[in-house]
């Protein structure tokens, strides 16, 4: 197991603090993904985590030993940058040979792991002649042959175009099929995050918001901080009798006997949905619908809330009421 235990950060000289007392733990086999915005602190964590940056206080465990000590080098922990990070110089052969520098090296090996991350037919070229989803499997498959007990990676498809991410993606949750053990995998993606990880944690400026079951945080999220962040659109929020209610713009229906009753301002079509901007007495609401669905800007509209999926946060702490 990876471990972090109230790990705190600031930046060099202490002019500012980039991660608030953090607590995770990544099992044996398990995948935590951590999303959060830009600046929110995820590649400071896996740059401490790694030893690259020195904690200000806090322990980081592995396998149950503290690493707050050691070395980067001595901690078995291999960190995948969303820049790939290959050597210019070297073919992707040498640069994968290059993790076995002090071990037996072993061609068999070499093409095992880079058959299993599809750049086995680019071995011999240069780093600067590849893809970019090509030579960020390569690193990845480079960071595998040096034995790591942890694997950190660090928004490994922020780079690559829409049509390669899903596929690249796909290979990374493979390598689970050579890779027993913990991975932190951080990006600003929630889609993508709830697709990599077992469990999910939300990082917003250096303090863990929300962690657990993934589909858990998305539906019923702990604050409304993290409400306002997670989803394509955010959770729609307004005032109602004391409490601050939530919901879900897919969770909202188009019905004609609905009891809330609004106006369409603007109409945005996103791929196979669209959303309507609907202005009613709790002000716009977002409604995710079909993008065959022929509601246009201008027209009236009844709306249904289905009570099951109403989330209900305290106004003066913001923190979900049960």
């Amino acid at each position: 197991m990876l471990s972090t235990h109230e790990l705190t950060f600031d930046y060099a000289g202490g002019g500012r603090r980039a991660l608030h007392g953090i607590s995770l733990s990544v099992a044996h086999g398990s995948t935590l993904a951590v999303v959060g915005p830009s600046g929110a602190g995820k590649t400071t964590l896996l740059r401490v985590i790694a030893g690259l940056f020195q904690v200000r206080s806090g322990d980081i465990r592995l396998n149950g030993e503290s690493l707050r000590d050691r070395a980067p080098q001595q901690r078995r922990i291999a960190l995948v940058a969303q820049d790939d990070a290959l050597f210019a110089n070297m073919s992707v052969r040498e640069n994968l040979r290059f993790a076995l520098r002090r071990k037996n090296s072993s061609e068999t090996r070499i093409r095992a792991v880079a058959a299993a991350l599809h750049v086995e037919p680019h071995l011999d070229r240069r780093p600067r002649q590849l893809s970019g989803g090509e030579r960020q499997r390569a690193s990845i498959a480079r960071a595998l042959l040096s034995d790591p007990l942890a694997l950190l990676l660090d928004e490994p498809l922020a780079h690559l175009d829409p049509s390669l991410r899903r596929s690249v993606r796909d290979e990374v949750v493979g390598v689970r099929e050579r890779f027993t053990g913990p991975i932190l995998y951080v990006t600003h993606d929630h889609v993508e995050a709830m697709s990599v990880g077992d469990s999910l944690a939300v990082l917003i400026d250096g303090r863990i918001e929300d962690v657990g079951d993934p589909q858990r945080v998305y539906d019923s999220p702990r604050n409304l901080t993290v409400a306002r962040f997670l989803g394509e659109r955010p959770m729609n929020l307004f005032e109602h009798e004391g409490s601050t209610i939530g919901i879900r713009p897919e969770c909202i229906a188009l019905d004609a006997q609905g009891p809330l009753m609004g106006q369409v301002l603007r109409r945005e079509a996103a791929g196979a949905d669209a959303y309507l901007d609907v202005q009613t007495e709790h002000g716009v609401l977002a409604v995710r619908v079909a993008n065959t669905d022929r509601t246009r800007a201008g027209e009236s509209v009844s709306l249904r809330l289905p009570e099951p999926a109403i989330r209900r946060f305290d106004r003066s702490t913001g923190a979900a009421v049960a």
